[in-house]
């Protein structure tokens, strides 16, 4: 059962043991509704939006307004634990498995964490289907294009969804292998961190980047079932 964070009057060295505690979970809940979070951030992802990767086409995220909406960042290039050999076709499985939920995976390659994502907008989806994973794999979710997810450039979406959320760890990381200035507190700290908003548009929980696609599908239907959510059968 995940626990919520009440933000406003909650002191910040209870808020910090509290997170801590939290951190051997590998994931967060923030406050939902559209009461004010931590550092006064309001508002809703609505108020965004971003380029498709193939078509350059400009997707207000307004259109995902009444959906569960799980935001990662991706890279798509290299092999690992957390590469898309593994972790593409489970998210692509929890696509399929969640969409009768009103789930929706967007996924943001960028190339702040190690130089992992080196390629051009043009190579990601042929990168996939041909050479990694490979087997003509193409995702179910739909992918934006390249950018910063960390720093000055940052996209404003993840602006929002990082201040609405408690960082995953008080470490950041190695700075050699972290390229973006300045560094802050609630930085993604790495590759495939994720975040799941809720209908009404507010962040409802944050994941640790080496959360299993499996805890995050637990955690999702567990929240699901706690708020009478649930349109069907979930398969576990």
């Amino acid at each position: 059962m995940q626990e919520t964070f009440q933000y406003g009057q909650e002191e910040a060295k209870g808020q910090l043991e509290h997170e801590l505690k939290l951190l051997a979970q590998g994931t967060y809940t923030a406050s939902g509704g559209n009461q004010p979070r931590k550092n006064g951030i309001t508002g809703n992802i609505y108020d965004y939006g971003a380029l498709t990767i193939d078509t350059d086409e400009y997707i207000p995220f307004k259109q995902y307004a009444g959906k569960y909406v799980l935001f990662v960042n991706v890279f798509c290039l290299l092999r690992g634990p957390f590469s898309p050999l593994s972790f593409g076709s489970e998210l692509n499985a929890l696509q399929e498995d969640l969409k009768s939920q009103n789930l929706v995976i967007l996924g943001f390659p960028c190339n702040q964490f190690g130089k992992q994502e080196p390629g051009q907008n043009s190579e990601v989806l042929p990168a996939l289907k041909h050479v990694r994973p490979g087997g003509g794999f193409v995702p179910n979710f739909q992918l934006f294009e390249k950018g910063d997810v960390n720093g000055e450039k940052e996209q404003k979406v993840y602006t929002f969804l990082k201040n609405s959320c408690p960082p995953p760890s008080e470490v950041i990381g190695q700075p050699s292998r972290l390229f973006w200035e300045p560094m802050k507190v609630h930085d993604i700290r790495w590759n495939f961190e994720k975040f799941l908003v809720g209908p009404d548009g507010v962040p409802i929980m944050r994941w640790y980047h080496r959360a299993p696609v499996s805890l995050v599908k637990s955690d999702i239907i567990d929240y699901l079932q706690k708020h009478g959510n649930v349109k069907r059968a979930l398969p576990r």
